[in-house]
C-alpha cells in the first residue's frame, strides 16, 4: 500500500471512529469549551489510579541560570530552560485523590492534533503547539494554541505555514521558545523565524505576527530549520536538518554568522540543542557531539568535535541513526548525550570546557538489555544525576501502541563520581514508556513519565506515572485515557506554574492536578 493510499485510509477510519463527537470543536468564535478527547470504544475496564500518594522528597540541584532572552522560570520552551534540563524547580502532584480533564484539539475528518510543545506565559495560560494534520491532503501545519490552564478552553489560534507529511514527520516548528517579552518565537517551512505575540482584549485573546526573520541566505534550499534557541547575550542559535548552524540577531534577525562544518561533513541533525551561560551551544549531529562558541562579531565558530557509535540501523523507537537526544547540560562542568551503540546503548558524559587536557569524554554507561536499548528523548538531569528511558520497539502508535501492544520497558538512573564517572543507581523494568519527554520535579522528587502497559486484552490504557527519584520504584500511576488519542507519539509531559500535570496526546492534550 502506498503512503497516499495508507493516510486515505487511516483518515477514513478516524472520520468513522469520532463522527458526530466534533461540533464543540468546530466551534468558531472564543473561547472554545474544551470536549474531552475520545476514548478506545469497547474498552475493557481498567483501575483509574494504581498505588499510593507520594511523600515529598526534595533533590538539592543547583538552579539553573536564567537566561535573560527567556521567559522567566523553566517554562519557556520543550525542555525547560537553554540547559535542556528537563526539570522544575517546583513540585507537580502528589496523588492526592487526583482529577484528570483533557481537550481534543482535533475535528471529526481530522481527529489527530499533537501537542509537541507547551510553553506559560506570564499570566498563566498555555501556548501550545500542535501539530494540526490534513492526511488527505498529505499536509500538516503548527497550530499556536492559547489554553486556560485550568479548563482547557481555546482562547485563540495562529496557523503558521503548512508542510508537507511524511513518516517520521518533525516540523520546522517543534523547537519555538518563549522569549522575555511574551513572544513565541518558532521556525517555518519557509526557512524564516516568525515572532509572534499574543494579547488579550476587550473582545479576547489574539496572536499577532510581528516581525519575520528570513534564514534562506544561511539554509539553502532542500534544507529546513531544526531547532533553535537564544543564548545569554541576545543571539539566536539555529541549526539546519542537514547541519546548518548559524546565529542570528534575535532582536533585527540580522544573520550574523554561518557555519557549514557539519554540512560539509555530510552530518544531519535531528534534535534540539543546549547553550550555557557563557554562551557555549552545544550541538548533537548523527555522528558528533559538538560545541561552537561565537567569535568576535557573533560568527559560530566550531570549538571541539567528539565522535560517538552512531549504529547501523535506525533502531525500532528512534526517528533516525545516531543520537536521539538533544544535549543536556549538567551543572557547569559537563554534558551529556546517548549514542547508538549496539549491542546496548550508552550515556556518554563529556567535559564542556573549550579546552580539556586529556579525554574529553568522562563517561560511557551501557544501559537496558542487550539487543533492545535506545532513546529518542532528551535525559532529564541534574549536575550529578541522569535520569534516562528506553523508547526500544516504538515504531509508530498503530503498530506498537495499539490491540494491548506495547513496548520495551526500562528507565535507569546514572550518578557521577567526582572524576564525571558514572555508575548506574537503580532501573526500573517494570514500567514502558514508549516515547515520552519524562520531567521531573526537584521539590518533590518524583519523576514524572507516560506509561502503557500491556492489554488488558486489546485494551490501551495510557497513564500519568510517578517514579520516586531515590528508589526508582513506581509510586503512582493515573488514568489518563484509552485508545490512540492518548498516545503521546514523541511529545512530552509538563509542569504548569500551579503544579497541574500535563502531556500532548496525539488528540491534544491531557492534564492531572491533586483534588486537594
Amino acid at each position: 500500500m502506498t503512503s497516499g493510499a495508507r493516510a486515505a485510509l487511516l483518515a477514513a477510519v478516524l472520520v468513522t471512529f469520532v463522527l458526530g463527537l466534533a461540533p464543540a470543536a468546530l466551534a468558531e468564535s472564543y473561547p472554545i469549551p474544551a470536549v474531552a478527547i475520545p476514548g478506545q470504544k469497547g474498552a475493557e475496564p481498567v483501575e483509574p489510579f494504581i498505588g499510593a500518594a507520594a511523600v515529598a522528597h526534595s533533590v538539592t540541584a543547583p538552579a539553573i541560570p536564567q537566561n535573560p532572552f527567556l521567559l522567566p522560570g523553566p517554562w519557556s520552551n520543550i525542555h525547560n530552560d537553554t540547559y535542556q534540563s528537563d526539570t522544575y524547580p517546583g513540585a507537580g502532584p502528589l496523588g492526592r485523590s487526583p482529577t484528570t480533564s483533557s481537550t481534543w484539539l482535533g475535528t471529526a475528518s481530522d481527529p489527530s492534533a499533537i501537542v509537541v510543545g507547551m510553553t506559560f506565559d506570564t499570566a498563566g495560560n498555555i501556548v501550545a503547539g500542535a501539530i494540526v494534520s490534513k492526511l488527505v491532503a498529505g499536509t500538516a501545519t503548527v497550530q499556536l494554541t492559547l489554553i486556560d490552564p485550568e479548563s482547557l478552553a481555546t482562547l485563540a489560534k495562529f496557523d503558521l505555514p503548512s508542510e508537507t507529511f511524511y513518516p517520521g514527520f518533525r516540523p520546522a516548528g517543534a523547537y519555538f521558545y518563549s522569549d522575555e517579552q511574551d513572544r513565541t518565537i518558532i521556525g517555518t517551512v519557509e526557512r524564516t523565524i516568525w515572532v509572534v505575540s499574543h494579547t488579550q482584549t476587550a473582545d479576547g485573546w489574539t496572536f499577532s505576527h510581528d516581525a519575520t526573520y528570513d534564514l534562506t541566505p544561511a539554509i539553502p534550499e532542500g534544507d529546513a530549520i531544526e531547532a533553535l534557541a537564544p543564548d545569554f547575550a541576545g543571539r539566536i542559535w539555529v541549526t539546519s536538518k542537514n547541519g546548518v548552524v548559524c546565529t542570528v540577531d534575535a532582536e533585527t534577525g540580522v544573520i550574523l554568522g554561518i557555519s557549514k562544518d557539519l554540512a560539509m561533513l555530510g552530518e544531519t541533525i535531528a534534535n534540539g540543542h543546549a547553550v550555557a551561560a557563557d554562551n557555549g551551544a552545544f550541538i548533537a549531529s548523527q555522528k558528533a557531539m559538538y560545541r561552537f562558541d561565537p567569535d568576535q562579531f557573533g560568527r559560530p565558530c566550531m570549538t571541539w568535535r567528539e565522535p560517538y557509535t552512531e549504529g547501523y540501523n535506525v533502531k525500532p523507537g528512534q526517528v533516525e541513526l545516531g543520537s536521539g537526544t538533544t544535549p543536556t547540560l549538567m551543572g557547569t562542568k559537563y554534558v551529556t548525550i546517548t549514542d547508538n551503540a549496539s549491542p546496548r546503548m550508552h550515556v556518554l558524559v563529556y567535559l564542556r570546557a573549550k579546552h580539556v587536557k586529556g579525554k574529553r569524554l568522562a563517561s560511557s554507561v551501557p544501559v537496558f538489555k542487550a539487543g533492545a536499548s535506545c532513546t529518542e528523548n532528551s535525559l532529564v538531569c541534574t549536575d550529578r544525576s541522569i535520569i534516562v528511558e528506553n523508547n526500544y520497539g516504538y515504531r509508530s502508535w498503530s503498530q506498537d501502541t495499539t490491540e494491548g501492544r506495547t513496548t520495551t520497558p526500562g528507565i535507569t538512573r546514572i550518578d557521577l563520581d567526582k572524576k564525571g564517572r558514572g555508575h548506574v543507581v537503580w532501573t526500573n523494568d517494570s514500567v514502558s514508556i514508549p516515547s515520552v519527554i519524562s520531567k521531573m520535579s526537584l521539590a518533590n522528587g518524583l519523576i514524572y513519565t507516560y506509561t502503557k502497559p500491556a492489554g488488558p486484552g486489546t485494551t490501551d490504557p495510557w497513564y500519568f506515572t510517578a517514579l520516586d527519584f531515590r528508589t526508582g520504584k513506581t509510586v503512582w500511576k493515573q488514568l489518563s485515557g484509552t485508545g490512540y488519542l492518548y498516545d503521546n507519539f514523541y511529545a512530552g509531559t509538563f509542569l504548569g506554574p500551579d503544579g497541574t500535570l500535563y502531556v500532548g496526546v496525539l488528540g491534544g492534550i491531557s492534564a492531572m492536578r491533586d483534588a486537594e
